[in-house]
C-alpha cells in the first residue's frame, strides 16, 4: 500500500534525521492510525512562527528594555529571538545554578557520562519547532526506544514480556481482570487505541486540527473532548470497568489522570507523539544550555548568520533572582520586583516590555498590581498542574541488559500496577544492536533489540542509569512522601519484583539515587499542565492573551496548545517574542 509514494512497511529511524526523514516517519505513524490526511495540518501547526525579522528590522528595538521571567525553554527561546531586534534583555531565573526549567538532566559524575532525565526525555518527530532549534544549533540526536518486546508488564503479581501482538498479556493477565468476551479476545494495544485514540476519527481533519490551536472558541468535537474525563470517554466507547482498570495500568499518563480532561490525551495522540521519538546524547539539557550559551556569547555570528553582530541586543541572565511582583508604572512601563539571597530588601527594575515564562503555579504567589484580566487571574488560580515524580537509580552494572537475546532489555519501558508505575531503560546501547522491528496496525512501533553475544557481556557490565520509577498524581505524592532511605529501599524492592529478582539483589548494584517530585520543586510547584474537564474552553484563549496594554506577554507550554512537551514551550516563546515585536511596531506608528 502506498500513500504519496510511501510504502506502508516500517521505515528506518536514523540518527540525526533530516526533515524529509522525519516527515516520512510522521506520515507512516498517521497512516497506521488511519489519519494520513492530518499530516499537513500537524506540520503547519507545530512549525515555528514567522521569523521576528519579518515583523521588525534587525536592531530596530535598540535601547528598548525587555524583561523575561524564567529561563526555561520558553523564556530562553523568546530571549534568543528578541535578541535579533537589538533590544536589551534581562532574564530573571530563580534557580541559582541551573537553567532549563522542567528540562533537567541530572549527572551522577563530573564527566557527565552517567545521567538520567528528571524532566523531558524524548522528542517526537512531528514537533517541528523543537527540530528547528536542533537543526539550527546542529545538536545531535538518536532514536529513543519507546517500546521494547523484552521489557516487562507486571500486573496483579503476574509478569510477562511486552510482545508486540499483546499475546502474553491476553494469555496470562487478562484472566485476572473482569473483561467482556470482546475485550478478552482483543489485544490490549487495540483496546487502548479504541478507547483513547479512535474517538478522534469521527471528526474532520479541520476539526481535529483545533487540538493544536488556541482559539477564542472551538467546534463541537473539541468541546465534547474537553468536557469529558478520560474515564468517561472510555466508558462512552463501551469499555468495561475491568478494561479501564487494565488500561489505566498499561497507559499510565491517561490511567493516572482518569479524572482530568480527555482533551490533553487527544492533543497528545493527534500528532502521534509516541510513535517515533528521539533523544539527545549527553542529555536533554543540551537544548536549553545551547541556547543559554548563545545568549551569553558576545559575538554569536554563527547562530544569527543573516544579522550583523552590531544589530544584536545584549542579554543579561540573572540566576538566583526570583520575581515577587509585576506592576504597571504611571508611564505604562512594567516594574518587576525581585528578590535574591544576597539582598535583604526587595529590588526593582523597570522595563518597556516583559515576557512572563513561568508556570501559573509559580505566578500564583507573585504580587500583580494592577491585576491582570479577570479570566487570566482565574486561570492563574485554577489551572490544573499534576504532580509527577522520577527516581533515577545509578547501577554499577546494567542488570537489565544481562541474559540471552530474549531477556536483555535495551531501551523502552516496563509498566506495573505497583507504586513505582513505570521503569525506563536507557537507549544508548541500542546503536550496537541488530534491530528486528515489528509493527501493529494503528499502534506504536515495538523494537526488539538484540546485542551480538560476543559484546553483550561487556556492555552489560558498564554502569548505567535507570529511571527506576516514573509516576503521576497520587502515586507520585505517596511515594515521594516516604522518608528518603525508606523510599529508596521500597523502589529497589519493587524493581526487583518486576524483574523477578530475589529481594536484596540490587543492594550491591544500585549505588546512588536522585528523586524529584515536581510538585515539591520550589520554582515549579507542579509538573505538567493537564486541564480539568472544561478548562480548555474556559481558559485556553484568555491564558495566552497579553496584559497591560500589550506590555506583558505570556509564554510556556501551559499557555500553548501542546501541554507537557518542549514543543509547546519553545513555540510559545517564539510567538510571545513576535507578539512583542508587533505590539512595539503598533505603538511606534
Amino acid at each position: 500500500m502506498n500513500v504519496e509514494g510511501f510504502v506502508s512497511g516500517p521505515p528506518t529511524q536514523p540518527e540525526n534525521p533530516t526533515d524529509v526523514q522525519r516527515h516520512m516517519l510522521t506520515r507512516h505513524a498517521l497512516l497506521q492510525r488511519g489519519r494520513p490526511e492530518d499530516f499537513e495540518f500537524i506540520r503547519n501547526l507545530t512549525a515555528p512562527p514567522q521569523d521576528i525579522t519579518t515583523i521588525i528590522k534587525p536592531g530596530e528595538l535598540g535601547g528598548v528594555r525587555i524583561g523575561v521571567i524564567g529561563a526555561g525553554l520558553a523564556g530562553l527561546a523568546s530571549a534568543f529571538e528578541l535578541r535579533k531586534t537589538g533590544a536589551q534583555i534581562t532574564v530573571f531565573e530563580a534557580e541559582e545554578k541551573r537553567v532549563g526549567g522542567r528540562v533537567y538532566t541530572y549527572y551522577f559524575d563530573q564527566s557527565k557520562h552517567l545521567y538520567g532525565e528528571l524532566g523531558a526525555m524524548r522528542i517526537p518527530v512531528s514537533h517541528e519547532t523543537v527540530w528547528h532549534y536542533i537543526n539550527l544549533f546542529k545538536i545531535s540526536s538518536r532514536p529513543f526506544v519507546q517500546a521494547n518486546e523484552n521489557a516487562l508488564i507486571y500486573l496483579k503479581h503476574t509478569r510477562v514480556r511486552n510482545d508486540a501482538e499483546g499475546k502474553n498479556v491476553m494469555k496470562y493477565i487478562y484472566p485476572k481482570y473482569n473483561l467482556t468476551e470482546w475485550e478478552s479476545s482483543t489485544p490490549w494495544q487495540q483496546l487502548s487505541y479504541y478507547g483513547l485514540e479512535s474517538p478522534l476519527l469521527p471528526a474532520s481533519p479541520e476539526q481535529r486540527s483545533e487540538l493544536l490551536q488556541v482559539k477564542p472558541s472551538y467546534d463541537d468535537f473539541n468541546l465534547f473532548w474537553d468536557s469529558k474525563s478520560n474515564r468517561t470517554i472510555m466508558e462512552s466507547m463501551g469499555l468495561s470497568q475491568g478494561a479501564i482498570n487494565l488500561l489505566s495500568n498499561l497507559s499510565p499518563l491517561a490511567g493516572q489522570n482518569l479524572y482530568n480532561s480527555y482533551i490533553d490525551i487527544a492533543q497528545a495522540n493527534y500528532p502521534a507523539n509516541l510513535s517515533y521519538l528521539y533523544e539527545i546524547p549527553g542529555g536533554t539539557s543540551t537544548i536549553p544550555y545551547t541556547i543559554y550559551n548563545s545568549l551569553l556569547n558576545q559575538n554569536p555570528a554563527k547562530d544569527y548568520p543573516d544579522i550583523p553582530s552590531e544589530f544584536l541586543g545584549k542579554v543579561d541572565v540573572r540566576n538566583g533572582n526570583w520575581i515577587t511582583g509585576i506592576h504597571r508604572g504611571k508611564d505604562g512601563k512594567v516594574i518587576l520586583a525581585y528578590g535574591n539571597r544576597s539582598a535583604v530588601d526587595t529590588q526593582y527594575d523597570t522595563f518597556d516590555y516583559v515576557i512572563c515564562a513561568i508556570p501559573f503555579s509559580t505566578l500564583r504567589t507573585v504580587n500583580i498590581n494592577p491585576l491582570f484580566s479577570d479570566i487570566k487571574m482565574q486561570a492563574i488560580k485554577e489551572v490544573n498542574y499534576i504532580p509527577a515524580q522520577k527516581t533515577l537509580m545509578l547501577c554499577n552494572r546494567r542488570f537489565w541488559e544481562e541474559g540471552g537475546p530474549e531477556e536483555q532489555i535495551i531501551g523502552g519501558g516496563s509498566t506495573t500496577d505497583l507504586p513505582i508505575t513505570a521503569i525506563w531503560y536507557p537507549s544508548d546501547h541500542s546503536r550496537y544492536c541488530d534491530k528486528r522491528t515489528k509493527y501493529m496496525s494503528r499502534s506504536v512501533p515495538f523494537n526488539r533489540l538484540t546485542i551480538p553475544q560476543t559484546s553483550q557481556e561487556h556492555l552489560s557490565k558498564e554502569p548505567g542509569v535507570l529511571i527506576a520509577s516514573y509516576n503521576y498524581n497520587l502515586d507520585s505524592e505517596r511515594l515521594t512522601n516516604m522518608p528518603a532511605g525508606l523510599r529508596e529501599r521500597e523502589i529497589k524492592r519493587e524493581v526487583e519484583e518486576v524483574h523477578g529478582l530475589p529481594a536484596g539483589y540490587l543492594d550491591d548494584i544500585a549505588v546512588d539515587f536522585n528523586t524529584l517530585n515536581w510538585n515539591d520543586h520550589p520554582w515549579s510547584r507542579g509538573a505538567l499542565t493537564f486541564f480539568a474537564p472544561g478548562q480548555k474552553k474556559l481558559f485556553s484563549y484568555g491564558m495566552a492573551l497579553p496584559e497591560y496594554d500589550n506590555r506583558v506577554f505570556m509564554a510556556g507550554d501551559h499557555i500553548s496548545a501542546v501541554h507537557r512537551w518542549m514543543q509547546g514551550a519553545l513555540q510559545s516563546g517564539m510567538i510571545a517574542a513576535n507578539q512583542l515585536a508587533m505590539g512595539s511596531r503598533e505603538r511606534n506608528r
